[in-house]
């Protein structure tokens, strides 16, 4: 355990490296495409230009919809209207059922299944093997667990972590969480914020004020938000 403790403290990872894990995985092709940006592995999904793809899609409920978020342009923030909401989840199924239905009909009329495939959703289901060291493997759960995550992918990375890697490997998924998944970065900047907040015996002054070397607002308002 200590060991590990100050493997995974210090970011020695080569032992990490060494364990390797397969997964054999089922989700939407949108959720496929943001888990293909972790290249740090080998991956075989299902073709379809060798298989017909399966009528299986995913369908949010309409209280799943989000709207898009103001500040984050690649992510939703809160709930859409209603009328909205339920309007989009009825039309998505539907319009799932007229591709899969137009997808058959071209391969049954002797389209090829490379270009058949081509009017199907990115909600239609895919699967691929996937084979990962576990060094990389908590890399991917970092990012994919954090509640910046879209929602879908959370999901998956929540069950891989807590149901799979926890139990498989106990005493480095306890240094994990104490050394990466539940501690935070500091920058240069935040470093120096915190320096003087805690060099200052007495206060004398509110601590926003000690970020102000940090000139971007956005930023500014992340390291408070560390600070507090």
């Amino acid at each position: 355990r200590g060991l590990i403790r100050y493997l995974l403290r210090h970011a020695h990872t080569t032992p990490l490296e060494m364990v390797t894990l397969k997964f054999h995985l089922k989700l939407p092709i949108f959720v496929c495409r943001q888990w293909a940006r972790h290249r740090m592995s080998s991956t075989n999904e299902i073709s379809g230009r060798y298989s017909i793809m399966k009528d299986e899609f995913y369908f949010p409920f309409f209280s799943d919809l989000r709207a898009q978020s103001k500040t984050n342009r690649q992510g939703g923030d809160g709930q859409i209207d209603e009328p909205t909401a339920r309007y989009s989840a009825n039309k998505i199924i539907d319009d799932a059922d007229n591709s899969y239905n137009f997808y058959e009909y071209m391969i049954q009329a002797g389209v090829s299944r490379e270009q058949a495939r081509m009017v199907l959703p990115l909600n239609l289901y895919t699967e691929f093997y996937w084979k990962i060291d576990l060094h990389n493997l908590l890399h991917f759960l970092a990012l994919r667990m954090d509640s910046h995550a879209q929602y879908e992918i959370r999901q998956y990375a929540k069950t891989i972590g807590e149901q799979i890697v926890k139990p498989l490997f106990p005493l480095t998924w306890e240094a994990f969480e104490d050394y990466r998944l539940g501690a935070m970065r500091l920058s240069r900047l935040e470093v120096q914020a915190l320096q003087a907040i805690l060099s200052d015996t007495v206060p004398s002054k509110p601590w926003p004020e000690f970020l102000q070397t940090i000139t971007n607002k956005r930023e500014r308002d992340e390291a408070l938000i560390k600070l507090l």
